[in-house]
């Protein structure tokens, strides 16, 4: 099993590669929690003018019945989805399953012209046909372990893992 890499570091990868995949008219949404902290710091860092999409995959997970509503934040795109080009941010990239819910609650707002995901993490594991465009690193995890961005009061990036 490989070891979890220091989040820090992934962050400035994750900072070149998202620079890399930047179009004019991009606009940057983060995935409730750990993407909308990456794409809040990165707006920032990128010194995008305006705020950040934040989206949630709560309202069209497969596993809403058994979750129900999470505390995180909710949808929010300051911006007209219609023609846009969309850059997905997430923490950890497993299954695929939230990359699905949460382009379903794009959709709900407009047809964008174009979404494209990057992830701090890709775990492997996949259980639909689902890709990122860059991932600062690839690791594997046993099943049984979850792996989550965490931040501090300061800000700090970390990562917890724990057993599921």
């Amino acid at each position: 099993m490989n070891s979890i890499p220091e989040a820090q570091a992934l962050y400035r990868d994750l900072l070149r590669g998202v620079q890399a995949l930047m179009r004019p008219d991009t606009r940057l949404v983060g995935i409730t929690s750990g993407g909308a902290w990456l794409v809040e710091r990165l707006q920032k860092d990128l010194g995008l003018a305006g705020a950040p999409g934040v989206i949630s995959s709560a309202m069209h997970r497969d596993d809403f019945a058994r979750r129900g509503l999470s505390s995180s934040a909710q949808t929010a795109l300051p911006f007209d989805v219609n023609g846009a080009d969309v850059l997905l941010l997430d923490d950890v990239l497993y299954t695929g399953r939230t990359i699905r819910a949460v382009l379903n609650e794009l959709f709900d707002f407009g047809r964008p012209a174009c979404v494209r995901l990057a992830v701090l993490v890709d775990r492997g594991g996949r259980e639909l046909p689902v890709a990122a465009d860059f991932a600062a690193a690839t690791l594997t995890l046993p099943a049984t372990r979850s792996l989550a961005l965490a931040r501090s009061e300061s800000g700090a990036f970390s990562f917890d893992v724990k057993e599921a």
